[in-house]
């Protein structure tokens, strides 16, 4: 029986009851893992003695904490990661994310001021100045539950990003895909890796490249209450390589 691929709707559920007295995780813990994977995806995909040099992309949102906790990890496994987040999350836990990099010796590259009338072109500079220094892209920009339009300053970051000629590794569900139809506006970002978490989103049916899942934190209870299908994880890897057809599905 195949992996379920999840609508936004159940996706959310999914999150909500996992961190519900039910599920008994902490926002943290999820994080955690789910950056962990995503750490595991990129090594397993881009071996650090060609690949050394990430750029990971980070939104506001969850999304961004993951690739924050990513960050951290591929430091520890030998890469040189560098942040990218001009819109920092205002939570205490994106903070202590972002705290937990800097002791790592992890750079996370400065912004001018929203305020800045200037703002726009001097983030595309930054941007486009350090994707020549970097060897692979980490983006964890947009989550599930992106909303089109994509505003300022991503709505030029993607196409930098994709023009840029680097390889790119996104995070659950490319960022500027709708999280059922794909990348159905044309604005997404078309990457060739994609690490899903929990379980595939209905978006990445489309997905023709390297598909990953990373969700070895998924109880048992709640795999069979939502007929997830999950497959079986190797040894004591957080991530598994999920089989795909010419036409990227499974």
């Amino acid at each position: 029986m195949s992996v379920r691929y999840l609508t936004a709707k159940l996706a959310q559920q999914i999150d909500e009851e996992l961190m519900s007295a039910a599920g008994a995780f902490s926002l943290d813990q999820l994080m955690e893992l789910a950056g962990l994977a995503c750490a595991q995806t990129l090594a397993a995909s881009y071996k650090k003695d060609k690949y050394p040099r990430v750029l990971v992309c980070c939104g506001p949102g969850n999304q961004g904490g993951d690739g924050l906790v990513a960050a951290r990890h591929l430091g520890m496994f030998g890469y040189t990661p560098t942040i990218w987040m001009p819109k920092p999350g205002s939570k205490d836990i994106y903070k202590r994310l972002q705290t937990q990099c800097t002791n790592m010796h992890i750079p996370t590259l400065s912004n001018p001021d929203s305020s800045d009338p200037n703002f726009a072109s001097r983030t595309e500079s930054t941007l486009k100045s350090t994707l020549e220094n970097h060897d692979v892209i980490l983006d964890a920009i947009f989550g599930f539950s992106f909303k089109p339009p994509v505003r300022a300053p991503f709505d030029m970051a993607l196409p930098l990003l994709s023009s840029s000629g680097l390889p790119i590794v996104s995070v659950d569900i490319p960022s500027g895909w709708d999280v059922e139809e794909g990348n159905k506006h044309g604005v997404g970002l078309e990457p060739d890796v994609l690490i899903s978490l929990t379980a595939p989103k209905e978006g990445a049916r489309e997905f023709k490249g390297r598909h990953w899942l990373g969700g070895r934190f998924v109880p048992k209870t709640m795999e069979e209450k939502f007929q997830l299908n999950l497959p079986e994880y190797p040894g004591f890897d957080q991530i598994v390589e999920l089989p795909q057809n010419k036409e990227g599905k499974l």
